[in-house]
């Protein structure tokens, strides 16, 4: 459980003194600076590679399950969720959305505040009191309090069944998991090196908004944070290489946020390269080129956002007998086992989808095959995602092109969500529910939503695919009035009329 006992400031009223405090907890949670690794003893049921979600949800479910079990980490507890993706990136969001909203104050009937600035400082310090505060449920002491032994520094295997930590503690296992996650990928721009730019994992050591911004990438990462930024009061330029943001996404989805951010003055070029950066002074001028024209854009900061590539260098994965490539990662069977059967890998490191939730259900798995001669599998899992833009772009299950590639027959019942009576009221009437059907049944084999709350709602078809509960089944279900979730009610209305209709003819 989470202790939140301790009060937060109001945003904008952190003390200097409050944020110091804040980043010294937050230190001695996830990377103690006086931490003193144990002494090996015996031969560990488990050893853990990595401390983000997939190696913390592993260590704890091992400890309660009387295992001994050691959990390695290099740099800092909590890994990229904790420290430079989910938490703080989602907590910025929310600060933006916020300041979005209140410039909408006059439509939802409220006067306008005289003076209304958003406080790029105040907002850091949230993220770091926020961080430091849900850093404590998995801290190093509480790790250690659980009977988990800690190791902090560099991992790496010297045989099959040994590793060691800084080439000098030596550890044997029974099992292993390597769940050493991503880190942001370099794009190879003639300059940008020299010029400096920011990723993930250091653009919240900012404490102002730059004035110009450049993002490369329309991925969700570079989409997410373009859109806080200019809320936030920069001046945001965003080059995408595909000809639509999300290239992964349905079309209008992808089209739906492409207007909701050209409404929020980001700047915008599709089917562009960065092809050349370089500085005048602070001043950073980029060069892009659309087909066969070249265009300049100047910034005073670069932010990258191409992707994620998985940690596996430096970890001897070839003296453990673990094949793995740079691009995919660590090769893993149906179980999550790799070529060495008694090492596991989980997360980022393994899996196409670099979500938090699937490391966490990765993690899972291994703990029950690893350690419960289980034979759980995760082609098995069905894995929602959501991009958190504004509106939110969520999906779950196949994509009506994927359908279409394994000869599957669908219907796709669409509902728009200036039809949903919640989204009117609360003026979120953007977007729509697209849920996908074997044709001529109601089996639901997918599902888009496109919404403001868009995240909260794909958890109820996600749960009704993984339970293979139908959509006439679903449309039983009573749903609270007035709820954006009633739109997934109306598909299913729709869907009893179609086949009533069908009937009476």
């Amino acid at each position: 459980m989470i202790n939140s006992s301790r009060p937060c400031g109001a945003l904008g009223q952190t003390s200097a003194e409050d944020a110091r405090a804040e980043a010294q907890e937050l230190l001695a949670n996830v990377r103690p600076p006086d931490w003193r690794n144990p002494q090996p003893s015996g031969i560990y049921d488990l050893i853990i590679l990595g401390a983000g979600p997939a190696g913390l949800v592993a260590a704890r479910g091992a400890a309660t399950l009387g295992r001994k079990v050691a959990l390695i980490e290099r740099n800092l507890l909590g890994g990229n969720c904790l420290n430079a993706g989910c938490v703080p990136s989602k907590a910025l969001i929310r600060t933006s959305r916020l300041y979005a909203r209140m410039r909408e104050a006059r439509e939802l009937g409220v006067g306008e505040a005289d003076e209304l600035r958003a406080d790029a400082v105040a907002a850091m310090q949230r993220i770091r009191r926020l961080q430091a505060r849900l850093s404590r449920s998995d801290s190093a002491c509480r790790l250690r309090e659980r009977g988990v032994d800690l190791y902090f520094g560099t991992g790496a295997f010297i045989s099959p069944s040994q590793l060691r930590v800084d080439d000098a503690a030596l550890l044997t296992f029974k099992k292993a998991l390597v769940a050493t996650g991503a880190r942001p990928a370099s794009p190879a721009i003639p300059g940008l090196e020299e010029a400096g730019y920011w990723t993930n994992e250091t653009i919240f050591n900012l404490d102002a908004t730059p004035a110009r911004l450049l993002v490369i990438g329309g991925g969700p990462l570079g989409c997410e944070l373009a859109q806080a930024f200019c809320r936030l009061g920069s001046q945001v330029t965003i080059a995408q290489d595909d000809p639509m943001f999300l290239p992964g996404e349905e079309r209008d989805a992808a089209q739906i946020l492409a207007e909701s951010m050209a409404n929020d003055g980001v700047h915008t070029y599709l089917n562009t390269a960065v092809v050349a950066v370089r500085t005048q002074g602070k001043e950073k001028i980029i060069e892009l080129m659309n087909e066969d024209n070249k265009m300049t854009v100047r910034a005073d900061e670069i932010l990258t956002g191409i992707g994620r590539v998985p940690n596996v260098s430096g970890l001897g994965l070839e003296a453990a007998q673990v094949e793995y490539d740079t691009v995919s990662g660590i090769r893993v069977n149906d179980f999550l086992q790799t070529t060495n059967p008694r090492i596991y890998a989980a997360g980022d490191v393994c899996l196409e989808h670099k979500f938090a939730h699937m490391a966490d259900a990765t993690a899972r798995i291994v703990l029950h095959n690893a350690l419960l001669r289980g034979r759980r599998r995760l082609s098995a899992l069905t894995v929602p995602w959501c991009t958190y833009t504004d509106p939110e772009i969520a999906h779950v299950g196949l994509y009506v092109r994927e359908a279409r590639q394994q000869s599957i027959p669908v219907e796709t019942l669409t509902v728009l969500m200036h039809d949903v009576d919640r989204a009117v009221t609360d003026g979120d009437e953007s977007g729509f529910l697209k849920i996908h059907l074997r044709d001529g049944t109601d089996k639901i084999l997918g599902a888009t939503i496109v919404a403001r709350r868009a995240g909260e709602m794909i958890n109820e078809l996600s749960l009704a695919i993984t339970a293979g509960i139908g959509l006439r089944k679903l449309g039983q279900v009573v749903h609270a009035y007035p709820t954006q979730s009633l739109a997934v009610k109306m598909a299913a209305d729709a869907y009893h009329r179609k086949r009533l209709s069908a009937v009476a003819r």
